[in-house]
């Protein structure tokens, strides 16, 4: 099976890592959690996204498909599988699916 890891976008300011991890925690075993900021610049300030680490990618895949577009903290979040830092074949490949959402097709208008 292997883990997965899950980019979180639009995030709250105020959303805590604790916070974060109660979501995720309800499809199954969190690793980690964290919430990027701007330490490297000597800020701290919250940027608004972050990653969550699981230990099944099912059980991932699972997350991502229930949470995206729920509110915390009042604002739609995105829930994504973050891709590799580094990938050796260099292709990345993102097979997450969910079928229980409805198609977003944009149509054309010319």
């Amino acid at each position: 099976m292997g883990t997965i890891n899950i980019y979180v976008g639009n995030l709250s300011l105020e959303m805590t890592e604790d916070e974060l991890r109660k979501k995720f925690t309800a499809f199954g075993e969190v690793i980690s959690v964290t919430i990027m900021d701007d330490r490297y610049i000597g800020s701290g300030q919250p940027r608004g996204y972050g990653f969550v680490e699981m230990t099944s990618k099912s059980e991932g895949t699972t997350a991502i498909c229930n949470l995206t577009g729920t509110k915390l903290r009042g604002q739609a979040i995105d829930v994504v599988e973050a891709l590799p830092l580094s990938d050796k074949r260099g292709v990345a490949s993102i097979n997450t699916r969910c079928n229980n959402r409805p198609n977003r097709r944009r149509d054309i208008v010319n």
